[in-house]
């Protein structure tokens, strides 16, 4: 290399950063013994700045932009004014670039259950997980608190931080909110946003923001899961006997299509025709088959009730115990009474639960 070469390499620096990676928060400008020529050129770039660190300390901030490096207090002018020290200069520079962009779909979760007292279940165990993004809002701090001298800082660095403080302000939030566990999946919104202000003072000590914070799921353990489901399947199923009456039919409706498909074969059909003749009463290749008596039909179903007293539902309740409530007058004629296939409450006296409330005798003879 020749010497024009050499002095138009000292008088020349551009200096600029070209992300090509989704996870680099901060990048140091490489430069031959950390030396940054006077004049050099400074770009910066939408969703970027830029930190002068000069003699070790936080020189400057600069934001986008195209900026002349000029100043008394940059760098000397070029190394070629220090013969006495071999072209290297005493004061030594560094420009380190970082992204101020949003860093988006970052996991959070709870690693263990979250311990709290539920007003309905009692003491109970949570887990939750979600989403969230991080942004740089001041990149002087950050560098200050986070970074330090880190040549390349990636967001995997300082993302298990975050998620810690994160779950930790969430087990916070929830044993305060008193919000019952089945009414969280309603407000999962309200809970992030109320978990989003109360990182934001910690984080804010680093030189970052959280723009978003999403509660994705939050979830019990799977026996307490397990108990709701069936408690949630006894609700469906309702009443237990109309429930049994209705798995027997589907038994015998899929016995009879068996039946039917064996008699698609030779020995099914010849079974048809037996069967016929047995219920036809008629005698068949084996003789005549009595008819089998018809089945009694099924005992009459008691009805349960349930009784409505301000706002509030007791039962059920079967009509000897509506009696009986009738009998120490904790039940009224006026009182809300529904049973399953009644359509909506009625006053007892309306229903066939009228027959319970005692008839005043006449007056004795004589009186």
């Amino acid at each position: 290399m020749g010497i024009f070469d050499f002095l138009s390499g000292e008088f020349i620096d551009v200096i600029h950063w070209t992300d090509d990676t989704r996870d680099t928060m901060v990048w140091r400008f490489e430069r031959e013994d950390h030396e940054i020529k006077y004049g050099a050129k400074l770009t910066v770039r939408e969703s970027q700045a830029a930190v002068f660190v000069h003699e070790g300390q936080l020189a400057d901030t600069f934001m986008p932009g195209l900026y002349m490096l000029e100043t008394n207090n940059l760098p000397i002018m070029t190394t070629l004014q220090h013969w006495d020290h071999g072209f290297k200069s005493p004061f030594k520079s560094e420009i380190y670039f970082i992204a101020t962009r949003r860093f988006t779909d970052l996991k959070w979760g709870t690693k263990n259950p979250i311990m709290l007292r539920d007003p309905e279940f009692g003491p109970t165990r949570l887990r939750a997980f979600g989403t969230y993004s991080v942004r740089v809002s001041d990149p002087g701090k950050f560098l200050v608190e986070i970074v330090g001298t880190d040549g390349e800082f990636t967001m995997d660095e300082i993302s298990y931080q975050i998620r810690n403080i994160i779950v930790q302000a969430f087990s916070r939030v929830i044993a305060n909110s008193g919000i019952p566990v089945l009414d969280m999946a309603a407000n999962t919104a309200e809970l992030g946003r109320i978990l989003a202000d109360s990182i934001t003072k910690s984080i804010a000590a680093y030189g970052l923001e959280l723009p978003e914070l999403y509660i994705e799921n939050i979830s019990l353990p799977p026996a307490v899961e397990k108990a709701l489901d069936e408690r949630t399947s006894r609700g469906v199923v309702g009443s237990l006997d109309e429930h049994l009456r209705y798995k027997a039919a589907e038994a015998l409706g899929t016995e009879a299509g068996a039946a039917g498909a064996a008699m698609g074969t030779g020995f099914g059909a010849g079974m048809g025709m037996q069967m016929g003749s047995m219920m036809m009463g008629q005698p068949g290749p084996w003789g005549p088959r009595p008819i089998a008596p018809a089945p009694p039909p099924p005992p009459p179903v008691e009805h349960v009730w349930h009784v409505a007293d301000g706002g509030e539902t007791t039962g059920p309740f079967s009509k000897a115990r509506m009696g009986k409530m009738a009998g120490d007058g904790s039940l009224k004629r006026d009182s809300w009474v529904w049973t399953p296939g009644q359509d909506g409450w009625k006053h007892a006296e309306d229903t066939e639960l009228a027959e319970l409330f005692t008839v005043s005798p006449p007056p004795p003879p004589g009186a």
